[in-house]
């Protein structure tokens, strides 16, 4: 039996950089957690130890650290996309680079003064290869309740089933959602926040909007909304997890609770996931 070496990738990890633009007076804020990582000819680094194509993760955090400097940071699928390239193309074993981002937003307080805000995190990843370029945009943690206008029902029931249908439930989740960008948007590279706050109203109107007899469902209607409403979008990965709220029976203390009090659970839960995609969008990167 013949033993060979896998596919296989190294980086640097969670690089925290925080980027402040000292415009007179008034500073701008930007907070990112970036990630690296490098494919390409690397067997040897395995094989035999010889790191002579290495390029050390060391490096690649202060790499982010000096574009941070000397190109600044406006829309993280820029900067993003500023550094896979240069990974690639600067180093001659590396023939694929992807850059992970996540952005955490401040709100301003005044000219130099911010808090931190609580929503969603917006996030980016950029993958560069011999096949081309690929933008990810994306956002997780983004908390959404519809305290009505939801119902679950007619689901098979086994020996073990002791959930009870429901007409009128909470249907509350926290929205991780990723989506790809056509290849004439990633080569143009233009517009990214404009399409950041187009997708999100989406997302939002698709789930405020539908009436929902499953999260399955939602999660199509959220997604399909997406694809129809805002160009250059071709697919968008959704992950829902249900969020349940469980009615307290306040019989005992002689209360009726028609649909008023409940229980936040935080585990175990539901998990959804689908992708929505238009039927004629190209195959992601496989190694994604």
């Amino acid at each position: 039996m013949g033993i060979v070496l896998g596919a296989n990738q190294y980086g640097k990890a969670e690089t925290r950089v925080v980027r402040v633009v000292r415009d007179g007076p008034r500073h701008d804020l930007r907070d990112l957690n970036v990630s690296t990582c490098l494919a390409g000819d690397l067997a040897a680094t395995h094989l035999t130890g010889d790191n002579a194509n290495i390029l050390p993760t060391d490096s690649q955090k202060n790499t982010v650290y000096a574009f941070a400097k000397r190109h600044g940071v406006d829309q993280i699928e820029d900067f993003a996309l500023l550094l896979a390239r240069h990974f690639v193309t600067s180093q001659p074993a590396i023939t694929r680079a992807r850059v992970d981002i996540e952005e955490y937003a401040w709100q301003r307080l005044g000219p130099h003064s911010f808090q931190r805000a609580g929503g969603e995190v917006r996030t980016a990843s950029v993958t560069v290869d011999g096949d081309g370029t690929e933008v990810v945009s994306g956002l997780t943690g983004l908390v959404l309740l519809n305290s009505t206008d939801s119902e679950f029902a007619g689901f098979v029931q086994d020996p073990y089933t002791t959930l009870p249908p429901t007409k009128d439930r909470i249907l509350a989740t926290a929205v991780d959602a990723h989506w790809r960008h056509g290849d004439d948007r990633a080569a143009d590279g233009t517009g990214w926040a404009d399409s950041y706050a187009a997708v999100r109203a989406a997302l939002l109107a698709g789930f405020v909007e539908t009436y929902s007899r499953s999260l399955q469902q939602t999660l199509y209607a959220m997604g399909e909304r997406v694809l129809r409403e805002v160009a250059g979008i071709i697919e968008v990965r959704l992950s829902l997890p249900n969020k349940h709220h469980l009615l307290v029976d306040l019989a005992p203390f002689g209360l009726d609770n028609p649909g008023e009090v409940f229980v936040a659970t935080d585990r175990p839960y539901g998990l959804i996931e689908g992708t929505v995609r238009r039927d004629d969008a190209p195959a992601a990167d496989g190694a994604r």
